[in-house]
């Protein structure tokens, strides 16, 4: 006996659930990262204030505070640990004040350095500026200038250079300004080359202004902002070459203490005293990465896009019936 299958009715497929519409859109993503990228420089501006002013601030009043003089002689107080004898960060092998002597030494690494890149920052945009203005042989030259420069190795240039013209202050300051020049030429050339085909140069040309004076009185000011962070991280760089040469000998003379000699001096006893080093380290350590948070931080504030001064959908205008 055979039993006959009668189809059941055709069930429908569920239909599929409507996908809900994120309450995320893309605007809110954008300003989620601006405002990430805001604190972000707000951190690394006051990390870098704090730090910087760590070191600048007992620097600048060094001649100030209640402390002997950093080539004050006391053979009988040598080597003292820090906190010993009102000293609060010891003594040398010579009995000499060691916050005394890291404080002088600052003003004058901290000189050198200031020096540096203001001559630095003015031969560069001078230089960089003309570059990419004019074009041509100007362009030629200068890039060649910077090529020729970049393939030299810098310390050994730097100790060439004091070899031959004497460990002075002067000679060190130009020494470490033309080895920084090329970096702030190379920015401000590429700047001014984007500055150069913008239409108010155009407009500015067909009026009938000189280019000279185009490129001094509206194109460089553009640009000026962008290269003066550049010249800004250049300065922990002019400090540490000039801590180098100091520690290699080849900083300024004698009486002048500043970092890279005091930690030569202390080397030998860093086993058996080891503040001797390691806080003068500590400040140059400071400065350097107080300049570079405040620098990054600047950089990220100039690269922020500008709000709009409206959020949202434009208002619908009234129409009169």
């Amino acid at each position: 006996m055979t039993t006959t299958l009668t189809p059941g009715p055709a069930t429908a497929p569920s239909p599929a659930p409507a996908e809900r519409p994120s309450a995320v859109t893309p605007a809110d993503l954008k300003n989620a990262g601006a405002r990430r990228r805001a604190r972000s420089s707000r951190v690394k501006l006051w990390v870098g204030g704090v730090c910087t002013l760590l070191v600048v601030l007992p620097v600048l009043l060094a001649s100030v505070l209640p402390l002997p003089g950093p080539d004050e002689q006391d053979l009988g107080a040598r080597r003292l640990a820090p906190f010993t004898d009102g000293h609060l960060f010891g003594t040398d092998q010579l009995g000499r004040d060691l916050l005394s002597r890291v404080l002088h030494g600052g003003q004058t690494s901290l000189m050198i350095g200031l020096l540096a890149i203001v001559v630095s920052g003015l031969i560069g945009i001078a230089l960089g500026a003309a570059a990419g203005f004019f074009g041509g042989w100007v362009d030629t030259v200068v890039s060649r200038l910077l090529e020729a420069q970049l393939s030299l190795p810098l310390l050994l240039m730097l100790l060439l250079v004091v070899a031959l013209f004497g460990p002075s202050i002067l000679v060190i300051t130009v020494v470490i300004a033309l080895a920084q020049w090329p970096e702030v030429a190379r920015l401000t050339r590429s700047l001014v080359l984007v500055e150069r085909g913008k239409p108010y140069v155009s407009a500015a040309t067909v009026l009938g202004l000189r280019r000279t004076s185009v490129l001094v009185r509206h194109v460089v000011p553009n640009v000026l902002s962008q290269a003066t962070l550049v010249v800004l991280l250049l300065l922990a760089q002019a400090v540490l070459l000039e801590s180098a040469l100091s520690y290699l000998g080849a900083g300024p003379e004698r009486p002048f203490a500043t970092w890279g000699r005091i930690i030569s001096d202390g080397q030998d006893y860093i086993t058996t005293s080891w503040w001797l080093v390691t806080l003068p380290g500590l400040f140059i350590v400071l400065l350097v990465v107080g300049v570079n948070l405040l620098g990054d931080g600047l950089r990220d504030r100039t690269r922020r896009p500008r709000r709009r001064a409206a959020a949202g959908t434009p208002a619908a205008t009234k129409t009169e019936a």
